[in-house]
């Protein structure tokens, strides 16, 4: 198949690109900054010559977006909408321009969308979509705008000739350098990794394998379509997923961190304590009534896995 990737340069572009490569598959990515022979420039808001890698092609996977691993600042939030929105418009402009266009759109989305919440899970059916919850702060609302933006950008495009999913991801679990496995694994190694602010607030998670493996079963099943959440089916609170990973890499303790200290923490990573505090339980309700058998649906194992391959690659590395 020859598969399109927006905005592939990044974590979950690089883990698509090596496994949809290595399965025999004509991916091109679509970047900014093209430096490879299989790398096509686009400025992610208008159309162009690039639209030509679009007609023809069998599957788009579009994963264009700012990175949330910032501040969310005024200025930060307005730049994760706008690129977005304005990368999936442009989008679904290309494919309903092709002559040809791909019978699959996979759109990048976030399971941030849900409710922060810890007394039942969010699944596709049944879920909560946040932005009202009480007592947060205000600008969480904000990334679930967000993320609803982003969906609909997708749902209102002309594309009659071609499926849509948008890609309710929770965080992909991989062990490629400074990506959130990395930076989780690191704080352990430093004596950091126990329970932020008490530690119940639950964390969603996908094996990079898995996720890779759900894209998959989503090209292979033609009846689905919408929403999908990409999630392992257990999530669990973040002091058991910390303690997990501690003993994935053979760290006994974790100094616990205060919500003052995660903001400090927050700060000196560039990154924002969303990404620590917001409770994200979220299960794979289509996934799983569909059939898709996760390879690491608990943690554990996944982190230890995840550790092992890790440790591999730095000596390879070193070897090197």
């Amino acid at each position: 198949m020859k598969i399109v990737i927006p905005g592939g340069t990044g974590q979950v572009g690089s883990i698509l690109d090596r496994a949809l490569t290595a399965a025999g598959h004509d991916v091109v990515i679509l970047t900014r900054r093209p430096r490879g022979p299989r790398e096509v420039a686009w400025d992610g808001e208008t159309t162009g010559a690039w639209t030509e890698v679009i007609d023809g092609s069998d599957v788009v996977v579009n994963l264009a977006g700012r990175s949330v691993s910032c501040r969310y600042t005024e200025a930060n939030l307005r730049a994760m909408m706008d690129s977005r929105v304005r990368s999936a418009r442009v989008v679904g402009e290309a494919i309903g321009a092709a002559a040809r266009p791909p019978k699959l759109w996979l759109q990048m989305s976030t399971a941030t969308v849900y409710a922060h919440r810890f007394d039942a899970a969010n699944d596709e059916a049944t879920g909560i979509v946040g932005g009202a919850e009480p007592g947060v702060p205000g600008y969480w609302a904000f990334s679930v705008e967000i993320a609803k933006a982003w969906e609909a950008a997708q749902q209102e495009a002309r594309t009659p000739g071609t499926r849509k999913v948008a890609l309710r991801s929770a965080m992909v679990m991989s062990p490629d350098r400074d990506g959130v496995f990395d930076v989780l694994q690191t704080m352990v190694r430093l004596g950091i990794g126990g329970p932020v602010a008490g530690g119940a607030q639950y964390v969603s998670w996908i094996h990079d394998r898995d996720f890779v493996r759900a894209v998959d079963f989503l090209v292979e099943h033609e009846e689905i379509t919408g929403p999908v959440n990409l999630a392992a089916p257990a999530p669990l609170p973040q002091r058991a997923f910390m303690r997990a990973l501690r003993g994935a890499r053979g760290v006994p303790v974790g100094l616990p961190a205060t919500r003052w200290m995660a903001e400090l923490g927050a700060f000196a990573l560039r990154s924002d304590t969303e990404l620590l505090l917001k409770s994200r339980r979220v299960v794979p309700g289509r996934l799983l009534d569909a059939g898709f058998a996760f390879e690491y649906p608990e943690w554990p194992r996944a982190a230890a896995d995840l550790v092992r391959r890790s440790r591999a690659d730095r000596e390879g590395g070193r070897a090197g």
